[in-house]
């Protein structure tokens, strides 16, 4: 199978963990910002995590580069179209891209400014290219509940015009669902749907908790519910979609290796799996290069392929046009 021609459907990236090198050192000069170096391969070397991470904790520390240039209107908007460019690229027809606006706060901008900047970039993608697009905001664990309540009330104006849910990322502590419920049960009152980052780093207790306490319909990454009975039942049973990143699950070492990834088990299961970049600088990949790894750790078939983007059809959280339009182009 060549994964490059066939349509892709992405569901789990992380704007600050796919801006471009060289944009890097272009903003940086543009807006006179201090980074490391105006060389595109060290910049790059700064912003990819070596595929031997220790932990999420070590793959996380790759974003604080792309973070400082992401603090303009004018840089948000660039980025976003640039993330939505290179997707359409490599035929990807629908991606949603998730970002944290707290962290775009640096300079001053307005949490309403940060969200409208990404979402014209990505409308400026859908004009040039063949390729749908929405916004999932992203909520820090390691913020306030507060914090993650005034990002639900400020994207709230947004929904239905490019916004279409909440997350919560950021290093996983066992329990922190917990912190969480209320400004999660006021977004899903608001119209948001839900995704939680659950289940990287070694609790699948977590993927329950996020399921009963906060509603998840989706869950980023979910790889421990392997070890938490309960989880895994749970996710079987309602349906629940697992948003997986073979190469960043390696690099956090939520897994060790290629091959030890359960992605293939669950899909044999019954359980609802989708592939994803996750971060296409941070990790160093695309869609393609995922499917790929897929294809050569466990053979897949284009029949499971189908099925996979079949799933990331139905756990998409656009409209149902745009649904039946995707469905179409397998």
């Amino acid at each position: 199978m060549n994964f490059l021609n066939l349509p892709k459907i992405e569901l789990h990236c992380h704007l600050d963990g796919s801006v471009r090198p060289e944009t890097i050192i272009d903003i940086a000069k543009k807006e006179e910002i201090d980074i490391p170096s105006f060389d595109r391969e060290i910049i790059k070397n700064e912003v990819t995590a070596p595929l031997e991470c220790t932990s999420l904790n070590e793959y996380l520390k790759a974003f604080a580069i792309p973070n400082l240039v992401m603090q303009s209107k004018e840089s948000l908007r660039r980025i976003a179209f640039e993330l939505f460019e290179d997707a359409a690229k490599e035929n990807v027809k629908y991606m949603e891209v998730r970002f944290a606006p707290v962290l775009h706060t640096v300079k001053g901008l307005k949490i309403e400014e940060i969200i409208q900047s990404v979402i014209e970039g990505i409308k400026d993608a859908e004009e040039k290219y063949d390729i749908n697009g929405n916004v999932i905001l992203s909520c820090m664990r390691n913020m306030s509940a507060d914090k993650a309540l005034e990002v639900v009330e400020k994207g709230k104006k947004f929904l239905g015009r490019g916004v279409v849910a909440v997350d919560l990322c950021a290093a996983e502590e066992e329990g922190f669902c917990r912190k969480f419920v209320e400004p999660i049960k006021v977004a899903r009152e608001y119209g948001y749907r839900v995704t939680i980052h659950a289940g990287e780093t070694g609790i699948g207790k977590n993927v329950l908790e996020a399921v009963e306490l906060l509603g998840a319909e989706r869950i980023g990454h979910g790889v421990f519910i392997r070890d938490c009975k309960e989880a895994y039942e749970i996710v079987r049973e309602k349906n629940i979609t697992l948003e997986m990143c073979p190469t960043s699950n390696v690099q956090t070492k939520a897994v060790n290796s290629f091959n030890s990834h359960p992605i293939y088990d669950f899909h044999k299961d019954g359980i609802n799996v989708t592939v994803n970049t996750d971060n296409r600088i941070v990790s160093d990949t695309t869609m393609t290069k995922e499917f790929d790894i897929v294809k050569k750790e466990f053979n897949i078939s284009f029949e499971d392929y189908k099925q996979i983007y079949l799933n990331s059809v139905e756990a998409s959280f656009t409209d149902e046009k745009t649904k039946e339009n995707l469905r179409k182009l397998v």
